[in-house]
């Protein structure tokens, strides 16, 4: 087994907004990033995303808990994502469990994120945070 994503998720979880240009380094020029809120194709829309990501969160981070090669050039990574956004929980650290499959030849081609969109988002929003609690307890 390649120790290829405990350097990955070390190498992304250095990401920030000063060192962007370095998202070449870890996927390939023909990347399709797919989450629950974005299907991105290519490496130059990738590096727009995560520009216009960064320019409006006051910080982001991801702790890496498990790295599991299923094959060689594909596998997962769970992980816990930490996010402040001035308008979203009143600028407060919203905290987001997911995982990450990936498949590689010597960078990332491929990146599917799974994780909760409205503990994401949604559940953060002045109205639709409201509706989504009350839909929960009724469900509940």
């Amino acid at each position: 087994m390649s120790n290829f994503l405990q350097r990955f998720a070390h190498e992304f979880s250095t990401l920030d907004k000063d060192n962007l240009e370095r998202v070449g380094e870890l996927y390939s020029h023909d990347v399709s990033f797919t989450d629950p809120l974005h299907h991105i194709q290519g490496l130059d829309a990738l590096q727009g995303y995560f520009a216009q990501l960064y320019s409006h969160i006051s910080e982001l981070h991801f702790d890496f808990h498990r790295f599991d090669e299923v094959r060689p050039g594909e596998g997962y990574l769970v992980w816990t994502m930490s996010y402040s956004h001035p308008r979203l929980a009143q600028g407060r650290t919203i905290t987001v469990e997911g995982c990450s499959h990936l498949r590689w030849h010597e960078k990332v081609y491929w990146h599917r994120d799974y994780f909760d969109a409205g503990a994401l988002l949604y559940e953060h929003l002045p109205l639709m945070g409201r509706i989504i609690a009350w839909l929960k307890r009724r469900l509940a």
